[in-house]
């Protein structure tokens, strides 16, 4: 269970906010790191607030995805697979707003945090490949716009790493403080003296 822990906390941490948009992160994302590293997991309230801005900024993608024609693209001489992207941005999009409820639900589960995270990520790699298609297919505003409500939602992106790497710690520190318990607990009965045998009675 930490070995898993370990390297998706790993994957994660590479995953560092701007890379998939073209830019690199910078001394304030280490400081934001270290910082909540510092306070802790957030409280409720700061997870549904982040949890309530996730969910609404990834709303705003649906209607742009929604006005895509990329068959109509095939006819102009697009390549087939924009249509297998737009049909996988749109199961990504539902997928992440699925994941984001359930984490609303159970915000202390670490694998819900997790999917919700990688949806992210999944769906914003199909976005990018899919705007190329949209500036030249479609309408270059419209592309522009889709990169505007990435590039926003790549904040919340941020902070949920960040609340991913503070609930894993915890989680972590409670694995430990279990285990140590347990060797406390394995020592004191080691340490005990075999019960005594009963005396045989006579007859």
């Amino acid at each position: 269970m930490k070995s898993a822990i370990l390297i998706l906390l790993l994957s994660i941490s590479f995953a560092l906010p701007g890379r998939a948009h073209g830019t690199s992160a910078g001394p304030a994302s280490a400081s934001a790191s270290a910082a909540a590293s510092d306070q802790g997991v957030p409280a409720d309230w700061d997870v549904k607030t982040l949890l309530d801005s996730l969910g609404a900024e990834a709303q705003r993608l649906k209607p742009i995805l929604d006005q895509l024609k990329p068959q109509d693209w095939v006819a102009q001489g697009a390549p087939q697979g924009y249509v297998a992207q737009w049909k996988t941005a749109e199961n990504e999009l539902n997928y992440l707003l699925g994941s984001t409820t359930n984490l609303q639900k159970q915000p202390e589960r670490l694998t819900l945090a997790l999917e919700a995270y990688f949806r992210m990520q999944a769906l914003d790699t199909t976005l990018d490949s899919l705007i190329d298609g949209i500036r030249k297919y479609h309408n270059p505003a419209v592309a522009d716009l889709l990169k505007a409500v990435m590039t926003e939602n790549s904040n919340n992106r941020e902070k949920l790493r960040l609340y991913i790497v503070d609930l894993a710690g915890s989680k972590e520190q409670e694995f430990k403080v279990v285990d140590e318990e347990a060797q406390r607990c394995r020592g004191m009965l080691s340490r005990q003296p075999p019960p005594r045998s009963a005396p045989a009675t006579k007859r």
